[in-house]
């Protein structure tokens, strides 16, 4: 995808990527998953946003323009990927949630000890290990030729969904969760992807 593509605004961006390809060119093979769902962190007024409170070592590349990737470390345990979404200088992100498998589930199933579809890349912590990212990745150009890691223009969903975020305490209230209903690969409970 180019960079024009991506709509320059957070919340409508985390709308446009569902159904977008999520690619990564290993030397063991490429990996390529069409997200289905997606979280936004807005700027300035998110308490739940890493970039709240303002620039930091950690988030550094939550401020980088629309396209890059921001992966930070969560819980001891997982990294997570998310697509910055404004202008340079301006701390905001979409978190990728969950991708439907495509290519490369051979390696997605090695990566997360699994041969079952559903659970490769269903949550954010899943989804980086299945395409093996960590802080390397972090700063990355998505939308840069040459890339090892890329958006690419997929199918967009027949309907999108939205509800509140998962596994946040500030700003829980806030509908800035989006994802496309009846896919067996989001995340989130039974109640959170009722259809509303």
């Amino acid at each position: 995808m180019r960079r024009t593509e991506l709509p320059a605004e957070t919340v409508t961006l985390a709308r446009f990527l569902l159904g977008a390809v999520l690619v990564r060119d290993t030397p063991r093979g490429r990996i390529a998953g069409r997200i289905v769902e997606t979280e936004a962190y807005l700027p300035g007024v998110d308490p739940a946003s890493h970039a709240y409170r303002g620039e930091t070592q950690r988030n550094r590349s939550m401020y980088l323009r629309r396209g890059h990737a921001y992966v930070y470390f969560i819980y001891g345990t997982w990294f997570c990927l998310n697509v910055t979404s404004e202008a340079p200088g301006i701390g905001a992100a979409i978190l990728l949630r969950a991708v439907e498998p495509l290519d490369g589930i051979a390696l997605m199933e090695r990566r997360r000890g699994t041969a079952r579809a559903t659970d490769l890349a269903r949550g954010p912590g899943r989804l980086a290990a299945a395409f093996g990212l960590d802080r390397r990745h972090d700063g990355l150009d998505l939308c840069a030729a040459g890339s090892e890691l890329w958006l690419a223009a997929g199918s967009p969903p027949d309907s999108i969904e939205e509800s509140v975020r998962i596994g946040v305490s500030l700003a829980a209230d806030r509908v800035l969760r989006f994802f496309e209903p009846e896919s067996p690969f989001v995340s989130g409970t039974r109640r959170l992807n009722e259809r509303r």
